[in-house]
């Protein structure tokens, strides 16, 4: 589904590298997982893939084929198409992303009619229905809350919705739980188990949590400095690590009881 092929990303005239040589594959319904420390790269590999990067960020090297289609290649337009789609993505705060000054709704039928031609009635039940799939009580009411009104929590599971409306193939998830407290990162992880059990839909998620990676991705890649230190599924990766900043990486999750979690 998702091949990225040695890929490099820079920035600016001086082509200052932030990826290189980044290589990965995605089977459809798979669930890769990225880790690393902040500033390894992994949230510009997630725009790479999404066509976003910011400022004056560029991919300097290799390609990125989506169903065997190169996406560095995208018109304006064939990225109307696949953005909210084909491929969407959960940042690590919705709440941020979300405008505060307007209604939940006001802004989910907005991005419904972006992408599909329907009445706004329609579309307005169509959003309510969403967030009640995703496990917030009487879509109505929260289709008419501004997000100020809403625990941190909530605001993620809205932009899950959101990013869920056309059943994508593709979900990247940008750090989507370091927001929220341990209880609603467990909930959140949880509802996104469920999008590929319902949904068949393969889900690239970057965090810094081994736990989460431990949890539910079925192979985890490791990034260091722009660069891919290791990779395997996921009982390669924590039970017979062969890099020395994957033993690293393990070794600084806490332990209870002598016992570590992932």
């Amino acid at each position: 589904m998702l091949q990225i092929q040695d890929i490099s990303v820079s920035y600016g005239k001086r082509g200052a590298l932030a990826l290189k040589n980044i290589s990965l594959e995605m089977k459809p319904g798979e669930i890769l997982g990225v880790v690393g420390e902040s500033g390894s790269g992994k949230s510009t590999l997630l725009r790479a893939v999404l066509g976003c990067l910011p400022g004056e960020g560029y991919v300097s090297q290799g390609d990125i084929l989506f169903e065997g289609n190169s996406l560095l290649t995208c018109s304006g337009e064939e990225w109307r198409r696949l953005r909210g789609r084909e491929i969407s993505i959960i940042f690590q705060d919705s709440g941020a992303m979300i405008n505060p000054i307007r209604r939940i709704g006001s802004q989910f039928v907005e991005y419904i009619l972006t992408h599909e031609h329907m009445s706004r009635r329609e579309a307005w039940n169509r959003g309510a229905k969403m967030l009640e799939g995703m496990g917030l009580p009487q879509g109505e009411r929260m289709m008419r809350s501004y997000p100020f009104q809403l625990s941190g929590g909530m605001r993620q599971r809205v932009g899950i919705a959101m990013a869920m409306t056309f059943q994508p193939k593709l979900l990247l998830a940008d750090e989507p739980t370091s927001a929220l407290d341990v209880s609603t990162q467990a909930q959140i992880v949880r509802q996104m188990l469920k999008l590929r059990e319902s949904y068949g839909t393969g889900i690239l998620v970057v965090t810094h949590n081994l736990g989460v990676a431990a949890y539910m991705a079925d192979r985890i890649l490791v990034m260091r400095q722009g660069q891919v230190v290791e990779a395997g599924s996921r009982e390669e990766i924590l039970g017979n690590p062969k890099e020395a900043y994957t033993k690293e990486l393990l070794a600084s999750v806490p332990a209870m009881g002598g016992e570590r979690f992932v």
